[in-house]
């Protein structure tokens, strides 16, 4: 008579799968929590982004002239507290001033969320 072959896996071939599906579901689960993180990250950004733009396009708006210096700001964007420091400088065209804006967290002194420099026009 002919012996059946047995159906079904061995105990080593489960345990090797297994070790397989554990390696694969460790890698799925750390790529989910770094893109979450980066997502947090690229909100904070574009946040303080706005608020940068929002500053200078102020200014424009109110046809400010301010003196050469530093200035200092806090403001709240969609719940996030952030911090804004101004830095109005001369040009050599004395009808222009220099006006760089950078963003940080509020409480964090770093990293720079945000940076952007900008123009103002002497108005008439």
């Amino acid at each position: 008579m002919m012996a059946r072959r047995p159906c079904g896996f061995t105990l080593v071939e489960v345990l090797v799968a297994l070790a397989i599906l554990a390696v694969a579901l460790a890698a799925a689960s750390r790529a989910a929590a770094l893109m979450a993180d980066s997502s947090v990250a690229l909100r904070e950004r574009l946040l303080a982004g706005w608020v940068a733009q929002n500053r200078l396009a102020e200014l424009q708006a109110r046809r400010a002239w301010p003196n050469p210096g530093r200035r200092e700001g806090e403001t709240e964007q969609a719940g996030m507290r952030l911090l804004w420091r101004e830095t109005v400088s001369p040009t050599p065209n004395m009808a222009f001033r220099r006006v760089e804006i950078s963003v940080v967290a509020a409480g964090h002194e770093s990293p720079v969320l945000a940076q952007l420099t900008g123009y103002l026009v002497r108005g008439e």
